[in-house]
């Protein structure tokens, strides 16, 4: 067995204190982790193991041991009315991870993906991802409609119903608030929509096109693309009212898909100033662009991740990938395997994971990527194309 680093913290949990150990490894490396013993009740509890269980694999931190050899095992009971999940690490014989929680057949989904990603944190020292939320497009009503599912795929929510096109999803700080492309008035407007009651309003609507709005990481400004002057530009503006900034004068070229950098101070963002859709970063208070991008025909779609990386989407070999760059510079790195088109990825906030659109054969479906090896895996096993995917922020 490798040998652990194990570092002992305490944890007061609700009904159950235990000493906490956290099992570091090296990047890529994953824990085996045993399960069998876990005592599920009843539907509830065998909800709830299989979802947690699910959720430790995917996080790309775990593999399913042995019983008797996993380096750590996950024991408990889980039913109609709480469930129990006690971590504890074999050799060393200390516990990981201890808690209770009230559980009921309405949230044994929600409680799995709160107690993978609190076992993920114990073990690990890292974000889980399995509470998170992603927005998405979709056209199982036959129209490009906006949805919501969580991170697993389960659990989709419609959030559009307007029998018209709705794209470009981009979430605001927090992931109370959504920003979109909408054609519903008959021309492509930028639509804010609050989460929780659906209430929504225009917040770009100048004559030509309207899109690409993405939100400041403080949630003040909304970086856009608008063609009231002709030619599409990237603008910001406040998104309560008040002074519209121009920050590009391509003139005879097109700027698409803003992305704002961690700390707000930068954008990035697609032109074809130079003849084909490349990378560039501008500062939010204008000046002179920076080209990010060389490698690959085109490169679109990017998103500039809390980890300070850009994900996007390049054209090379006749594929569409994922490949990272550094915004400082060097060379990026390819993410996707080459066995077909992946388009629109969008950082997860553990910094390690993605998702994006992924096409076969004019089929399209949303997967997790791993950036550290682990295989695309499916999450939109829905009717209809799927594509545009956004994680939200943690709240």
């Amino acid at each position: 067995m490798k040998r652990l680093l194990v570092v002992l913290v305490f944890l007061c949990a609700v009904g159950l204190a235990s000493a906490q150990v956290r099992v570091v490894k090296s990047a890529g490396q994953k824990t085996s982790i045993d399960w069998s013993a876990y005592q599920a009740g009843d539907a509830v509890g065998q909800t709830f193991i299989k979802v947690l269980g699910d959720d430790l694999l995917r996080s790309g931190w775990f593999t399913r041991g042995t019983p008797g050899q996993a380096e750590l095992a996950l024991t408990g009971q889980a039913g109609q009315g709480g469930a129990q999940a006690i971590v504890y690490e074999r050799a060393a014989r200390q516990q990981v991870y201890g808690k209770r929680y009230p559980l009921s057949a309405q949230d044994a989904r929600r409680v799995a993906h709160v107690v993978a990603d609190e076992i993920v944190a114990a073990v690990t020292g890292k974000r889980g991802i399995a509470s998170g939320r992603i927005a998405l497009v979709g056209t199982r009503t036959g129209k490009k409609e906006l949805y919501l599912m969580d991170a697993d795929g389960h659990g989709l929510q419609q959030l559009t119903r307007d029998n018209s096109v709705s794209i470009a999803p981009n979430w605001g700080p927090g992931g109370r608030q959504l920003v979109y492309t909408s054609y519903l008035k008959g021309f492509p407007d930028i639509f804010l929509i609050e989460v929780a009651s659906g209430a929504r309003r225009r917040v770009a609507y100048y004559s030509g096109l309207n899109t690409g709005g993405a939100i400041s990481p403080d949630g003040r400004q909304m970086a856009m693309v608008l063609s009231k002057d002709g030619n599409p530009e990237l603008y910001v503006r406040d998104l309560n009212g008040g002074q519209l900034t121009r920050l590009t004068q391509t003139q005879r070229s097109a700027e698409a898909s803003p992305s704002w950098s961690p700390d707000g101070r930068q954008i990035v963002y697609v032109s074809d100033q130079s003849g084909s859709p490349q990378l560039y970063i501008v500062s939010r208070s204008g000046g002179a662009p920076r080209r990010l991008t060389s490698r690959g025909s085109q490169n679109v779609a990017p998103d500039w991740g809390a980890n300070n990386a850009i994900a996007y989407a390049s054209l090379f070999g006749g594929r569409w990938n994922i490949s990272i760059a550094d915004p400082n510079g060097g060379e990026p790195r390819q993410i996707t395997p080459g066995d077909a088109d992946y388009e629109d990825p969008s950082w997860a906030s553990d910094g390690r994971h993605l998702v994006a659109g992924r096409a076969v054969r004019y089929a399209s479906r949303v997967v997790l990527l791993d950036t550290m090896g682990d295989s695309p895996i499916v999450l939109t096993d829905y009717p209809g194309d799927w594509t545009s995917p956004a994680w939200a922020p943690v709240q």
